[in-house]
């Protein structure tokens, strides 16, 4: 038992290191995610190779540590992923509720309030705690709950965006929290020796990252060919179609340079005369990949302002 633990542990950290490595445009909450799996994993093995119960206290300690705020990582992550504004006082609000939760987890050993009695037992080569929960303990269940239904709120709400790809991409996070919430459910009613929360996390992981994999477009670019140089009389901006708009933009940009797919998609938002806000609620992106984006869109047409690029509907 305590080998499986220390290789889920192990694939927990190979995972958040390929996260820091291979991800361009990092996401906080998304990384701190792939930090506190690693944490909770890291504690179940710490667990299973306990050989005293006030060390096995503290690694269910960590183990809880790492749910807790994992749960608010992955509310977060999914409330970017499907473009919603994640503001300062919500932050707030779900640390304070995070830490608040873990305080009270944290007496188990000291007050009878979250386990009312617990002793250590080995079972299958490997320590586990026997706990009779106590009268706060179903706090930590609500407290679950409550982000799980937070969590299928916004994909609900994500799904009805009419945007391409948005109901598929709200299908997937779908799969990861009922995944998780099927995962949490059974080992609730069926007693198992091994904690699958640990495998479901890491799943859950994998697949985020393929979604910020695919939302990055590491390989696809635009392979359009540029247009020769554009007319050189007056015309009406407005009056020109969204193709041709990005035809004599796309005729400014030096030799070899291409536009990715997603710096196209958002050139052509731009010139629609979007807001950021707008731009990022379109692709279910956060306004900071929206700004990261635009930054590289300049660099590639060598301008520094949406004035300038306006100017180059007419040159």
């Amino acid at each position: 038992m305590s080998v499986i633990y220390a290789v889920m542990a192990a694939v927990a950290l190979l995972l958040l290191a390929v996260y820091c490595v291979l991800v361009r445009q990092k996401e906080f909450w998304l990384l701190m995610m792939f930090v506190y799996v690693a944490i909770v994993n890291t504690g179940y093995f710490l667990l299973s190779v306990s050989q005293t119960l006030s060390f096995a206290l503290l690694a269910n300690d960590v183990v809880y540590f790492g749910s807790v705020f994992l749960s608010m990582c992955m509310l977060l992550t999914i409330m970017k992923l499907c473009g919603f504004k994640v503001g300062k006082k919500l932050v707030v609000g779900l640390l304070a509720s995070a830490i608040l939760m873990f305080c009270i987890i944290a007496t188990s050993g000291f007050l009878p309030w979250y386990y009312r009695e617990v002793s250590l037992v080995r079972v299958d080569g490997g320590a586990k705690l026997e706990k009779e929960y106590g009268v706060l303990h179903p706090l930590y269940l609500i407290y679950l709950l409550g982000y799980f239904a937070a969590m299928i709120v916004c994909i609900i709400r994500s799904s009805r965006k009419k945007t391409p790809g948005a109901q598929k991409q709200a299908a997937l996070v779908a799969a990861i929290v009922f995944g998780n919430i099927a995962v949490w459910l059974v080992e609730k009613f069926i007693s198992w020796e091994f904690e699958f929360l640990s495998v479901s996390y890491l799943f859950s992981e994998l697949v985020f990252l393929g979604l910020y994999w695919m939302m990055d477009d590491y390989v696809c670019q635009n392979e359009l060919p540029k247009a020769v140089e554009p007319p050189a009389e007056t015309v009406d901006v407005a009056s020109l179609p969204p193709e041709e708009k990005i035809r004599r933009v796309m005729s400014h940009l030096g030799e070899g340079v291409l536009l990715a797919t997603r710096e196209r998609e958002i050139l052509s938002l731009m010139l629609e005369n979007k807001k950021r806000k707008e731009i990022a609620d379109a692709l279910c992106l956060s306004e900071n990949t929206i700004k990261t984006y635009t930054r590289t869109l300049y660099s590639k047409l060598g301008i520094n302002s949406r004035e300038e690029l306006y100017a180059m509907l007419v040159k």
